[in-house]
């Protein structure tokens, strides 16, 4: 018997949480948070399809919180044993889910101090203890090797590009006179070209690929993104203003940087103060 379900990324594009299942074992591919609209994320409040402690393993595409945000919850309703993922993952989700911790916690007392939840009190989805105890259960694994997260699985990491640390997870999944199955979860995949990460590694031969499509049939528009932010910053100077840009704390500001200060060299922008507004960001 091998047996997988969807317990989040189905008909939506976040909580992303997969159950995979064999006579003997019981993996968890990703245990992301539901974002966005506020019926996705009461979904988070939720009492899990499973008994998390008869869970035998997590293991992690990457750190975004779409992916591995309800990690500190998971331990808190009792998984005890390891959660895999790439060094990178393990580093930046140090950082991601201490701050989601802090922002339940803060959220919890702001609702108290205003009085408008309607539990009394209310309490945080998780709190940094939960968070710090998942992080303790984090185990990591190098890219293009393979591991057993339990008898009868291996698992291999191959790069997603996307973000650092992003993989694509290559399974084997054993059968009894037969040929291991071999599936694929391809996680999120990053775009070609991308500043500071790779270009993503093909998808390796399986019989099943279980594939994230946050953007459906949409391509990438063949621009110039190095001229468009150009041209963006110069009438921004033209204008004597201030340039805000609004951009994620882990990835997304980091490459914006990045690609700022490319142009400073290149002489196609002058060299003008970049303020980044963000502790995590910073960190990162």
């Amino acid at each position: 018997m091998i047996k997988l379900t969807f317990h989040g990324a189905a008909e939506t594009v976040t909580g992303s949480k997969y159950l995979l299942e064999t006579e003997t074992a019981k993996v968890l591919i990703d245990y992301g948070m539901f974002q966005g609209k506020k019926e996705n994320r009461l979904r988070n409040w939720e009492k899990p399809a499973f008994d998390p402690a008869e869970i035998q393993a997590v293991v992690l595409t990457h750190a975004h919180i779409d992916h591995s945000g309800l990690l500190p919850k998971l331990v808190k309703e009792g998984f005890r044993q390891k959660i895999y993922c790439t060094p990178a993952t393990a580093d930046l989700c140090e950082l991601l889910l201490l701050d989601s911790a802090k922002i339940q916690e803060e959220d919890a007392e702001y609702a108290n101090r205003k009085k408008f939840s309607k539990h009394h009190p209310a309490l945080p989805l998780f709190d940094a203890q939960d968070a710090a105890k998942s992080l303790r259960q984090l185990f990591a694994q190098e890219l293009n090797a393979w591991f057993a997260p339990v008898d009868g699985i291996r698992m291999k990491y191959h790069d997603t590009g996307h973000l650092l640390g992003a993989a694509m997870i290559e399974v084997e999944v054993e059968r009894e006179g037969k040929e291991p199955l071999r599936l694929l979860f391809s996680g999120d995949v990053g775009r070609y070209d991308a500043p500071l990460y790779h270009d993503p590694k093909p998808p390796v031969p399986c019989d099943v690929l279980i594939c994230e499509s946050t953007y459906g049939d949409r391509d990438h528009p063949e621009t110039d993104m190095m001229e468009e932010l150009a041209q963006a910053v110069l009438a921004s100077i033209r204008r004597g203003g201030v340039m805000l840009v609004a951009a994620f704390a882990i990835g997304r500001a980091q490459q914006l940087i990045y690609l700022l200060r490319l142009l400073i060299e290149q002489n196609r922008i002058p060299e003008l103060p970049i303020f980044l507004d963000s502790p995590m960001a910073v960190d990162a």
